[in-house]
């Protein structure tokens, strides 16, 4: 089974990877894990288990997988670590390593206006995101861009790193690996519902790449108006105007039923804005004596 793999594959990314490899290369794909992803909306789960089925590709859940067989491993858009004993694990990481290693990398690239996305095969260790790096793809991005976006963008970025791997294992070549400079080494944080939480003492341009950073297939940027969470989906910048008594998170004007916020700098204009229990939009609005938190 050397050129064989086993293919750990979540989220659009995945199945991006998997629509790729598998017209040509089924007969080298012995299994694909999958499981379901809570942090987003979508998580493509159904996706890659009916692509499976139509490729007659065993698919199986997380929950049941027990031990890779194959002596290549393949990790796409994976999020728990993965025993491999003695077998070589690839991981596809959604930075240009050695920069922002961890977790959602992608996120935090757009939040720091990074100019240049990508994706990173590299071999596995017992440190994450720490492996020599056999290949890399890069996009370059222009902002405003909102997370999806940049999904949509990098897609080509796994099909071009996945196939060029595939290829190496199908035809036994030797990887040729690069170790990471650690000098340039930096990591992303996890995240969980209190990072996306709004900080109006911000600047109005931190704030619109934040929003739209963790916007769709993430749940949403959230702040707290009249004691409820909020989910704010869009909003754009407003040019600032001078403010004797600045407090950050207070609303200055209405403008076509959209509040503009006072941030730390400058003004923010909500234009989608939703209830977190009910989804339902909370639009138009029309009192400014309001404050978000």
């Amino acid at each position: 089974m050397n050129n064989k793999v086993t293919v750990f594959a979540m989220t659009e990314k995945g199945h991006t990877v998997l629509k790729s490899i598998l017209p040509n290369y089924k007969n080298n794909v012995e299994i694909v894990i999958g499981s379901r992803d809570t942090q987003i909306q979508k998580d493509f789960y159904s996706e890659i288990k009916s692509l499976c089925e139509y490729h007659s590709t065993k698919f199986i859940d997380k929950k049941e997988f027990i031990s890779i067989n194959t002596k290549y491993a393949l990790a796409i858009s994976w999020r728990w670590m993965i025993n491999t004993d003695d077998k070589v694990l690839i991981v596809f990481h959604d930075s240009l390593l050695p920069r922002y290693r961890g977790f959602n990398p992608l996120v935090s690239a757009l939040i720091n206006s990074e100019q240049k996305i990508g994706v990173t095969a590299l071999l596995a260790t017992s440190e994450y995101d720490k492996g020599d790096i056999i290949t890399q793809s890069v996009t370059q991005i222009e902002y405003p861009i909102k997370i999806q976006a940049a999904i949509t963008k990098i897609l080509k970025n796994y099909q071009e790193t996945c196939l060029y791997v595939m290829e190496k294992i199908i035809n036994d070549d030797h990887f040729i690996v690069i170790p990471q400079d650690e000098k340039k080494a930096t990591y992303s944080l996890w995240r969980d519902d209190e990072d996306y939480r709004i900080n109006w003492n911000h600047s109005s341009i931190e704030l619109k790449r934040f929003i739209d950073a963790v916007s769709y297939p993430y749940k949403g940027a959230s702040t707290i108006l009249n004691g409820n969470l909020v989910r704010i989906l869009e909003a754009e910048i407003v040019k600032d105007v001078v403010i004797e008594n600045r407090t950050p998170g207070k609303v200055i004007f209405v403008e076509n039923d959209h509040p503009i916020v006072v941030c730390g700098e400058g003004l923010l204009k909500i234009i989608e804005m939703i209830d977190d229990q009910t989804k339902t939009s909370l639009s138009p609005v029309k009192n400014f004596r309001i404050r978000f938190l």
